[in-house]
């Protein structure tokens, strides 16, 4: 009797197993953690039915809709296959669906097993795992850090520190997204889909509060880190092919030459004010940014071929020389401040401090002139690049090099900024003259 009960329990075991395996084909049952539908079918490739009319058995497994399709190495004639099995009571039909019943125990025990240890789940890794293939997916803060810590050594060489901050700023923002939508602190390469990056964008523009463009910066940051990825099989899909990172024009602020004569001529009595005024307007004749103005130094000036001074540095941004031949407002600027310990010591040129200071600084420099614009330090290099140089007729191959753009169409930009200035300065003088034609008329006798 207790050989008895065993073989009972045994087949009622079996049972409960064929009808769960029956339940996860039909796709009822989910992963309660994922809420993932699994199903499993096999089918006939009657496409390959040969002379004695049988054909090869397929089984398809499906996974989130996502199919593997998977050959079980089994023909059968076509006339005993119906509803996805064998029929019949043959040796043949019984063989079959045994085999087919132990295929569809090891990939459910397979997908059971993912599941259990937290593992993605798709159709593909099932398979491979059938097949005894264990494809190990690579973390994204993994391939993040093999990104910036490549970048980090590079620094000076082929990237800027300024260029490492970025991506390491991309990256911040990466993974308090899937902190915030995901709730973990990391993700596997293979859980990157095109909802992911669509995703990032809308945490970007509503819960970070960025604009377009910035979001889109950091999302190129993002694609290049997945394009590395890609490119070292780690990745077998992209999951960018279809995301377009398109940023939008943007009105590149800059001063009149009204404004900045206005700033030139203010009257400021506190000397750390005079100070960023004289810092800002330098810029605005030389074009420097912040971050190469903070680290100019008299090692910087020398005598050109015209015998004047000029200024040679290597952007920080980009690591290209810009050679500027300094204007006598920038001169006397220097001149000012030859005399600070720290020109002394050949350790400054001027008298700077941190940007966000000297932005601050420019507000109320800002109220000070009654400039009704939004002040900020690379202000200053706009309007180098237009109130100063084009608009008064410098080429703009000559502008190019003095920013130390690497591309002309960087400089174009600004190229667009002054052909609209024009435009609407000649659509005043326009105006005005028809303003003019009709008053003569109304005054003209004859008329």
């Amino acid at each position: 009797m207790p050989i008895l009960q065993y073989h009972k329990k045994l087949h009622f075991k079996l049972v409960l197993l064929r009808i769960i395996a029956n339940f996860v084909q039909l796709g009822y049952l989910k992963d309660m953690k994922t809420n993932s539908s699994f199903a499993i079918s096999f089918y006939l490739r009657k496409d390959k039915t040969d002379d004695q009319y049988t054909a090869p058995i397929f089984m398809r497994v499906t996974v989130n809709g996502e199919r593997a399709i998977i050959s079980t190495n089994r023909r059968i004639s076509i006339n005993k296959w119906k509803d996805g099995q064998a029929i019949g009571s043959s040796n043949e039909a019984k063989s079959i669906r045994d085999y087919i019943e132990s295929i569809r125990t090891r990939i459910y025990n397979i997908n059971k097993d993912l599941n259990d240890h937290d593992e993605i789940v798709t159709a593909e890794i099932i398979k491979d795992r059938f097949f005894g293939k264990r494809k190990i997916s690579k973390k994204l803060k993994e391939v993040f850090d093999f990104h910036n810590d490549q970048m980090e050594e590079l620094v000076g060489k082929d990237y800027s520190p300024m260029t490492l901050k970025r991506y390491r700023t991309a990256k911040r923002h990466v993974f308090a997204y899937i902190e915030h939508q995901y709730k973990c602190d990391d993700i596997s390469l293979s859980e990157l889909r095109y909802s992911f990056i669509t995703g990032f964008e809308h945490y970007m523009k509503v819960i970070r509060n960025c604009n377009h463009n910035s979001t889109m910066k950091y999302i190129k940051n993002f694609r290049k880190v997945i394009n590395l990825a890609v490119k070292y099989e780690w990745l077998e899909r992209d999951p960018f092919s279809q995301f377009s990172c398109k940023t939008v024009p943007v009105v590149r602020e800059f001063l009149s030459a009204e404004e900045l004569e206005s700033i030139e001529n203010a009257d400021i009595k506190m000397p750390r004010i005079d100070h960023v005024r004289d810092v800002f307007v330098f810029c605005c004749y030389t074009g420097l940014a912040h971050v190469d103005v903070l680290k100019l130094n008299k090692d910087n000036i020398y005598k050109g071929i015209d015998g004047s001074q000029w200024i040679s540095i290597n952007r920080t941004k980009t690591d290209t020389n810009s050679r500027i031949p300094l204007l006598p407002k920038a001169v006397s600027i220097i001149n000012k401040y030859k005399d600070l310990p720290n020109v002394q010591s050949g350790k400054s040129l001027l008298p700077t401090s941190s940007n966000q200071k000297m932005n601050a600084y420019l507000k109320e420099i800002a109220d000070i002139c009654g400039i009704n614009k939004n002040l900020t330090f690379h202000i200053a290099r706009h309007t180098f690049a237009t109130t100063v140089t084009l608009t008064n007729g410098v080429p703009i191959e000559t502008v190019s090099f003095m920013l130390g753009h690497k591309s002309l169409r960087s400089t174009q930009i600004y190229s667009k900024v002054v052909e609209q200035k024009v435009s609407n300065d000649m659509s005043v003088l326009n105006q005005k003259l028809l303003e003019k034609s009709g008053g003569d008329k109304k005054t003209d006798p004859g008329a």
